[in-house]
C-alpha cells in the first residue's frame, strides 16, 4: 500500500513533523506487522526520525548542519546557490524505514518523523509513504 502526503514548508531550513500522518496511513493499512518506508522526493530534503518532546533537538540538528555544510562555499553554489542543501540532504538521506508491530509503528516515546526542509520555502514536498506486511 502506498500514499503521498503533500507538505507545504515555510523556511529555507526546517524540520517539519509529518508523524501522525504517517501514522494514520499506516493505522489505514489493517496489516499486524511489517514495515513502513517514509521516503521524500527531491534532492534537496531528507527524512529524519529525531525527538519532537524538546525543540531545542530540532534546533540543534539544524545549527549542526549548518555548522558543518554552510552556505555559499561550494562548487554547485555557481549554478543555483543551493550547493549546502544538496550536500544535507545527502547526509541525512531521502527515507527511513519503521518496522509495524502489532499494527503500529514501532517508534519509541521520543521518536518522531521528520521531513527535513533544506531548500525551502516549497509549496510542495511529496513524502512517499509505503507500507508492506501481513494482517496476522
Amino acid at each position: 500500500m502506498q500514499s503521498v502526503i503533500k507538505v507545504r514548508t515555510t523556511a529555507r531550513d526546517g524540520l517539519y513533523d509529518i508523524t501522525d500522518e504517517v501514522r494514520a496511513f499506516v493505522k489505514s493499512c489493517k496489516i499486524n506487522t511489517g514495515f513502513c518506508n517514509v521516503y521524500v522526493q527531491g534532492a534537496t530534503a531528507a527524512i529524519m526520525i529525531q525527538e519532537n518532546w524538546d525543540a531545542s533537538v530540532q534546533t540543534d540538528v539544524l545549527s549542526l548542519l549548518r555548522k558543518l555544510i554552510p552556505k555559499g562555499v561550494w562548487e554547485h553554489d555557481k549554478q543555483d546557490g543551493n550547493g549546502d542543501s544538496h550536500l544535507k540532504a545527502g547526509i541525512v538521506g531521502p527515507s527511513e524505514n519503521i518496522p509495524v508491530i502489532n499494527g503500529s509503528m514501532g517508534l519509541s516515546t521520543w521518536q518522531n518523523i521528520f521531513l527535513c526542509e533544506f531548500d525551502g520555502p516549497r509549496e510542495c514536498r511529496n513524502v512517499v509513504v509505503t507500507v508492506i506486511g501481513k494482517d496476522n
